[in-house]
């Protein structure tokens, strides 16, 4: 008899907890069913409210409810606007690093200037105004004469400088006097003249060139070299078809691993047992079209930088698709016909 209860107890128990259990997930089931319901009403509360207040303004005005072609039509618009909004934001984010160059964000919704030629960065330091005053009177002009070149010929010539060890001291006042009368620097504030920071001085004449003036080409040239202008840019705009080329006087030559030697590479061991140079410009003088410099600014901090600015510049583009143009009349030293420069 016990027996018998007891298994009918258990069976009660047993057969009321089921019951219980199922009401529960049955609880759960209408909960989660009504959230879902709930935040799919909320989602769409904009479109709907947009919605009405469109049939309002066709009602008011005479014309027939919304069709099922305008409702798709307004809701694919209400998409689009989100998503513009999300790019505007990437694209604020990506200024703010550093990936769009300055001369984009600034003149953007504005009528643009006409795009210049060339943009000629001329590498000097502290202690040679002589080399810098000679240029003026030889080649680069000055005041009014610069001026006019910019605006006819559309080639902008300044001298690159970094500052003093003793940031303020009599060298850096020097440099700001000359520039104050002369305006013709470009004075990269940030960056400490050194003779083993040639290579860095050249990547930051092209970042702050390209961020700053919209141009075909940028060339840096080194303040002992005499440019002929005219035939630069007939040059440089003969190969305006190449959208991505880095043009100069080719060369390659021994890697040097003795620290004694006067053009000692540090990182010669990189150069294989041939111990020789990829293919590169000359340093006296180079250009780079405008796609290679905005490639230089966007990645500034990946750039290796060798003992050398010429093979340094080299290195950054041997593994892109650029055109390697070997122009002849870029050779400074070879006094050959039609040269664009002499070495002084």
């Amino acid at each position: 008899m016990n027996s018998r209860g007891s298994s009918h107890r258990l069976s009660s128990s047993a057969s009321s907890f089921r019951n219980r259990l199922s009401y529960l997930m049955l609880s759960m089931f209408a909960t989660m069913a009504s959230f879902y319901v709930a935040s799919r009403m909320w989602q769409d509360a904009d479109n709907r409210v947009y919605l009405i207040n469109e049939l309002d303004k066709r009602i008011g005005q005479g014309k027939s409810a919304v069709s099922v072609e305008d409702t798709l039509k307004i809701i694919s618009c209400r998409e689009q606007q989100k998503k513009l909004a999300s790019l505007h934001v990437e694209l604020e984010k990506a200024r703010q690093e550093g990936f769009v160059p300055k001369h984009l964000s600034e003149h953007s919704g504005t009528k643009s200037k006409k795009k210049l030629l060339a943009v000629i960065g001329i590498i000097t330091r502290f202690g040679r105004k002589n080399n810098r005053d000679a240029i003026r009177k030889a080649w680069m002009s000055t005041g009014a004469a610069l001026q006019k070149l910019e605006e006819e010929k559309g080639i902008v010539i300044r001298f690159v400088i970094g500052r003093s060890a003793n940031q303020g001291d009599s060298l850096d006042r020097e440099i700001d006097s000359e520039n104050g009368q002369n305006k013709d620097f470009i004075i990269l504030n940030d960056h400490v003249e050194a003779p083993e920071e040639q290579a860095k001085k050249t990547k930051l004449l092209f970042i702050h060139a390209v961020d700053h003036w919209d141009a075909e080409f940028y060339a840096k040239v080194n303040d002992d070299i005499y440019v002929n202008i005219d035939a630069l840019g007939a040059v440089l705009s003969s190969h305006l078809d190449k959208p991505r080329a880095y043009i100069g006087c080719m060369k390659s030559g021994e890697v040097f691993s003795q620290p004694s030697h006067k053009w000692y590479e540090p990182d010669w061991w990189k150069f294989g047992d041939g111990k020789s140079y990829f293919r590169h410009a000359s340093g006296e003088i180079f250009a780079i079209s405008q796609a290679l410099a905005q490639f230089t600014s966007i990645n500034r901090l990946f750039l290796h930088m060798y003992s050398h600015d010429d093979v340094s510049a080299g290195s950054w583009f041997i593994g892109l698709d650029v055109k390697h143009v070997d122009e002849g009349k870029f050779c400074c030293s070879s006094w050959s016909s039609g040269a664009v420069c002499a070495a002084a």
